[in-house]
């Protein structure tokens, strides 16, 4: 590494697969020109489970939408997107819908999408050589408990339609995945509790923060913060007991199931509502700060499955007021499936108050609202935000949740979309009125993609009005 000027691509590298990477320095900038304003491409799917009933965007942000409204100067919210397309006539709407977001396309059977993803798209053509060897190729992350068919919870393919990458589903798997792991003993559990992946690069950590550094004050300071906040995401993903009694709290253990317990026969499970936003939350850092540290550049996060069945518990509070008391189960009065949030969305009527279904869904927001507002915390090179700077799309499945009515389903699915460096317009809540497959290719497009998502035949209709 030369001590004297850094380069973007920065890195602490330590025993065995361990790396980690620096944040953005000023002393990256010094001598570097133009260049010093040059961010990588970063293409990332957002999906939350159930989606919003098209009636209810029209509210805007006084609605189900208000946990957005922070960032409403950062997004393009867009209504009246059609995905009927992607429905699979005789398999479950949930299902076609989820697999419809970010490919356009229906299924090809429980294990496959249609074709490939946006993000896919995007990174094939902007590093046809491939990422460089430091960055994981694509990252798949979620919170989830519905598992039957794989597009439930999975939304990045490749162009066969095959799982770009194999889904974290526990936050330690998620940092294992990033940061990677360190040699030694053969006990997977029994090292993790001993060392940490910082361990390795102690080192170099003390130069670097030290007198002789040759970084200013501040670009010290903000290294000891960043690795410090590494080992604290560390200790709250692997539960290793702080040895420093003046450093970050040490977190209850997670009571969350995984794997086949998380989704007992589509029955559903019980959940409380702090259980698992917090264990979101851990994701959520864990997958931002990849981003931060240039590990990742490409893939998908996901809070809750398509047709996510659960019987949630606890008081909703948002902005210091209490929105809703969740008892999925005893205000359905029904237990096992029938007892789940997925049956507020069948219910639904615009003729009612929804009371419980806007809360989930608001919910939802939140807990997007905390992921994208992660992303907006790092200021780059070329001024602008992790957030501002890269390609998100977020969607969901459903624009109504009746099954009866595939078009009422499959029509005014929720879509929102990030600025990517200035391409797309942001600051509105727009009614674009054309195919999901429609505005995906007009992304692509501007994204300098050369190819596209759907039949090679189908022309393109150009969606004009999304573009900066």
């Amino acid at each position: 590494m030369d001590h004297s000027r850094f380069s973007r691509r920065c890195w602490l590298r330590g025993a065995g697969a361990s790396i980690i990477g620096l944040p953005f320095l000023e002393e990256m900038a010094i001598g570097a020109g133009p260049a010093a304003t040059v961010v990588p491409t970063r293409s990332f799917n957002v999906f939350f489970g159930l989606g919003i009933p098209a009636p209810l965007q029209t509210e805007g942000f006084d609605g189900v939408l208000e946990p957005l409204r922070p960032l409403a100067d950062k997004l393009l919210i867009m209504r009246n997107i059609d995905q009927v397309r992607c429905d699979e006539s005789g398999i479950n709407a949930h299902f076609d819908g989820a697999s419809g977001a970010f490919t356009a396309t229906p299924p090809d059977g429980e294990a496959k999408a249609g074709g490939a993803s946006i993000d896919q798209v995007i990174r094939k053509s902007a590093y046809p050589d491939g990422l460089p060897p430091s960055v994981v190729p694509t990252l798949v992350a979620g919170t989830f408990f519905r598992r039957s068919r794989v597009s439930r919870y999975v939304h990045s393919y490749n162009s066969d339609g095959t799982v770009a990458a194999n889904i974290q589903e526990k936050p330690r798997d998620v940092f294992d995945r990033v940061f990677g792991v360190l040699e030694g003993a053969s006990d997977h559990g029994e090292r993790r509790l001993k060392r940490s992946v910082l361990d390795a690069v102690v080192d170099q950590y003390k130069f670097y923060t030290g007198a002789n550094s040759p970084l200013s004050a501040a670009s010290r300071g903000r290294i000891a913060d960043h690795l410090d906040r590494i080992r604290e995401y560390e200790q709250r993903a692997f539960e290793v007991r702080q040895l420093d009694p003046d450093g970050p709290a040490y977190p209850a253990p997670s009571n969350l199931a995984h794997g086949g317990k998380a989704d007992p026969g589509g029955e559903g499970i019980d959940m409380e509502l702090d259980q698992l936003t917090a264990e979101w939350r851990l994701q959520a850092d864990l997958y931002a700060l990849a981003i931060e540290l240039d590990r990742t550049r490409f893939g998908s996060l996901t809070f809750l499955a398509a047709g996510e069945r659960l019987r949630i518990k606890g008081d909703y509070q948002y902005d210091g007021r209490l929105i809703h008391t969740f008892d999925d189960s005893s205000q359905l009065g029904r237990g096992g499936s029938a007892g789940c949030s997925h049956e507020w969305w069948h219910k639904f009527n615009e003729k009612k108050k929804n009371e419980q279904l806007r809360a989930h869904a608001h919910m939802k927001m939140r807990e997007v609202a905390y992921f994208l507002s992660r992303l907006d915390e790092t200021t780059e090179a070329n001024g602008k935000t992790i957030l501002e700077n890269s390609c998100i799309t977020i969607s969901t499945e459903s624009g109504d949740g009746r099954h009866s009515d595939v078009k009422r389903e499959l029509s005014g699915v929720f879509h929102a979309i990030t600025s990517a460096g200035g391409r797309f317009k942001t600051g509105q809540i727009m009614d674009v009125g054309h195919e999901g497959i429609d505005v995906y290719n007009t992304m692509l497009e501007r994204m300098g993609a050369d190819d596209r998502l759907g039949p090679a035949e189908r022309e393109m209709q150009r969606v004009e009005k999304i573009l900066a």
